[in-house]
């Protein structure tokens, strides 16, 4: 059997409500059904997956472990997969139709592209509404240079070349969830990096997604398994870096580290608020290791910012940004008249 070029590789656990939808969306795809194949790894669900996959027969590759955790999933799927290209596709969300096609013309035409990723649609389930993702394009050889290592996304909508994965696998099995932020990270490390300025999927925003955690009484123990997997992906991804030579304490390194330990600790701000001059630093930090990619305006909103919280705190800062807000509206108007008024003098 001819083996195809590109696997889609589906991981899902008590997501038997959502998985048929992401499979559909998968067989619908603007592009040669010959070429592709699609497989699920149930980890070990306890709902109705199973019976749920059943009608897609043939179509899918579908198999049942026992549960292990995102990493786990991944890594059986990826002992299975034929394709040169592995894309990856959450149980929650959907494709659209030309996904794969605009995919695979990039690797075309970029051979030695390890990756390729894009933006999506941010939707929610409730409203049926739909908005674009925040999406910042850096591709090219990342890690050559500082400004594009610091504002490089950790997108979970990529397709990956098999070959540039070999050295990624296995992904550390304590890794019950972000396993996909394990192989972005790491993967500008073995081969350049492709980003389609194009929405290519929708991520569906349902309540139980691992960045939309809301009030609620499991609240707590969300945040602290978030906290616990960034704590891993960082001793993961600089340990992987060290084995092969990197020197994580190299300023560049260092800083491309640090983005997970504050993000951990914005996340520990969640469950016990910082003081006054913590939280302090904890601002200052991000325009002093990010102003390279920040314009002179932003860094000075940040610097700003991290003043007012001394006098405000962690749980007033937002009067600052209310003010800033307000400002924005009040000022906008403003500005378009005085446009006009110039444009009108010069007529």
């Amino acid at each position: 059997m001819t083996a195809p070029l590109v696997t889609v590789l589906i991981d899902t656990y008590n997501y038997g409500r959502y998985l048929e939808d992401a499979v559909e969306s998968a067989l619908a795809q603007d592009f040669p059904r010959a070429e592709m194949e699609v497989i699920v790894v149930d980890d070990g669900s306890t709902d109705d997956t199973s019976e749920r996959v059943k009608r897609f027969g043939s179509s899918i590759r579908y198999f049942r472990k026992e549960n292990g955790g995102q990493a786990s999933a991944f890594n059986f799927g990826f002992e299975r997969a034929r394709g040169r290209l592995i894309s990856l596709l959450d149980a929650d969300d959907v494709w659209l139709p030309q996904k794969l096609q605009r995919v695979v013309e990039q690797f075309e035409k970029n051979p030695e592209a390890g990756l390729v990723y894009h933006p999506f649609l941010e939707w929610d389930e409730a409203s049926g509404s739909c908005r674009q993702s925040h999406f910042v394009p850096v591709s090219g050889d990342v890690p050559k240079n500082r400004a594009s290592l610091l504002n490089y996304p950790m997108s979970g909508t990529g397709t990956f070349r098999s070959e540039a994965l070999s050295s990624l696998l296995p992904i550390p099995t304590a890794l019950r969830s972000q396993a996909d932020s394990y192989l972005t990270a790491l993967v500008i490390f073995r081969a350049p990096v492709v980003a389609l300025p194009e929405c290519l999927m929708k991520y569906r925003i349902h309540g139980n997604n691992f960045f939309q955690v809301s009030l609620g009484t499991q609240f707590r123990a969300r945040i602290e398994h978030r906290i616990a997997m960034r704590e891993v992906l960082f001793q993961e991804i600089k340990t992987w870096l060290e084995r092969r030579g990197y020197d994580p304490c190299s300023k560049d390194l260092h800083d491309y580290l640090k983005q997970w330990l504050r993000a951990r600790e914005a996340d520990g701000f969640l469950l016990d608020a910082p003081g006054r001059w913590e939280y302090f630093r904890h601002l200052l930090e991000h325009p002093r290791i990010y102003g390279v990619n920040m314009t002179p305006r932003h860094r000075l909103y940040a610097y700003l910012r991290a003043i007012s919280a001394v006098f405000l705190g962690y749980h007033h800062l937002h009067l600052f940004d209310d003010a800033r807000t307000k400002y924005k509206e009040f000022i906008g108007p403003t500005l378009k008249v005085s446009r006009q008024e110039k444009a009108t003098s010069k007529t």
